[in-house]
């Protein structure tokens, strides 16, 4: 099936029988073509396992593996159309096992890792949530040139330990809201939406405050809603709220 989480959009596959190539990393590629297969900014198999509700494996458009928060929320939606999943419950994937509930029946709550104090490089901010995030505040997100700017920090030698990083621009709304346009590595250009750098931006947002907080991002695809606890360790009781729209299934000819 083809899903959306407020603009990315992700090719979903039933592999309970684990009959997926999944180390044929020409196949992932090409199903995620946007000109001569189905086109996505990622793909995820589900597979049954035997100490949660379901596994979830994610992959990048280049065949890379990490965590994708949005792709996390679709996964939860699909695997209720399998029967995989209830109301709430837990899944595991690439990171560990996340919590996950239904808010209303388009409306997917997942739980996020908790993570350490925000760090400076470069006198910007950085974090990793499930996958490194570079974050970078601007006055007028309009005016950027997200693929240039991004490129260039992406590659960064200061971010060679983690693969390079992932660079989120951020403009503040007000003091609880932001809107963020994002260069996501693995898809190597920006995408609509991204769930670990939505994280990432709402937690910086707030790292000077410590206590819960709940914050809204405004994405080119649409909203989000992060909800934490600041504490003395760093971030805790982390959940990323959102819309997924399920788009069409169908059959690939492989």
């Amino acid at each position: 099936m083809k899903y959306s989480g407020t603009g990315n959009d992700f090719i979903l596959i039933d592999d309970r029988d684990r009959t997926f190539p999944e180390k044929e990393e020409s196949l992932i590629q090409a199903m995620c073509d946007r000109h001569f297969g189905i086109g996505s900014d990622g793909l995820m198999l589900l597979r049954n396992h035997a100490d949660c509700d379901f596994e979830m494996l994610f992959f990048n458009p280049d065949a890379s593996r990490s965590l994708c928060g949005n792709g996390s929320r679709c996964a939860v939606h699909f695997a209720q159309k399998l029967g995989l999943a209830n109301d709430k419950g837990v899944f595991t994937t690439t990171d560990g096992l996340h919590d996950y509930r239904f808010v209303d029946a388009d409306q997917v709550q997942i739980s996020m890792k908790a993570v350490g104090f925000v760090q400076e490089i470069n006198g910007l901010d950085f974090m990793n949530t499930g996958s490194p995030h570079l974050i970078i505040n601007k006055e007028n997100l309009d005016s950027i040139d997200i693929l240039k700017e991004g490129r260039k920090w992406r590659y960064d030698e200061s971010f060679a330990k983690s693969g390079g990083t992932n660079v989120n621009f951020v403009e503040e709304v007000d003091s609880d809201t932001v809107r963020v346009r994002t260069y996501e590595r693995g898809v190597e250009a920006e995408t609509l939406s991204c769930g670990t750098g939505v994280t990432a931006v709402a937690l910086a947002k707030k790292k000077n405050e410590k206590g819960k907080h709940h914050v809204t991002v405004n994405t080119e695809g649409g909203a989000l809603s992060v909800t934490f606890f600041r504490n003395e360790s760093g971030f805790s009781d982390i959940t990323l709220t959102g819309p997924v729209l399920e788009i069409f299934e169908g059959v690939y000819y492989a």
